[in-house]
């Protein structure tokens, strides 16, 4: 199973870049290879929000859409994510935000496998690269915010 973490040091506050990450529906604007993004859910229960939402995510005439269940705990300030249903076997990722000052340490786990063996073979040989792509889009995006 691909594992990674990515840490970004970036010039917003904390609770912009939270609401940045919770905005779903703007991924396939910045981020490679995420084609579309549809969120069907949203609560807000006490210190917590839940979202029920795909993303569709691929590259050239290949492409897959998975569900995920996406808790932010206000009191921890974390983001995390599993996987519901689509290709993905497992999908674990995590997201830590610790604000300094004027800048927030942004901390990224993730951790996932694939149900079709062979592109999990291939995920884990380019899995780094495409991570720190992602995280690269993120941290650009967001200090433009």
């Amino acid at each position: 199973m691909p594992k990674a973490s990515v840490k970004r040091v970036i010039n917003r506050k904390k609770d912009k870049l939270i609401e940045f990450v919770l905005d779903i529906e703007k991924y396939p604007e910045f981020i490679p290879f995420c084609l579309n993004s549809k969120v069907y859910e949203r609560k807000i229960k006490d210190d917590k929000i839940y979202i029920i939402a795909d993303l569709t995510i691929g590259k050239g005439p290949f492409s897959d859409t998975y569900k995920s269940d996406v808790r932010y705990n206000k009191k921890d300030d974390t983001i995390n994510v599993t996987n519901l249903d689509g290709p993905l076997k497992h999908l674990q990722n995590n997201w830590k935000f610790v604000e300094n000052n004027n800048t927030t340490e942004v901390y990224f786990d993730v951790d996932f496998e694939i149900k079709n063996k062979f592109l999990n073979v291939l995920m884990e040989k380019s899995f780094e690269f495409g991570l720190n792509k992602i995280a690269d889009a993120f941290q650009k995006r967001a200090e433009t915010i």
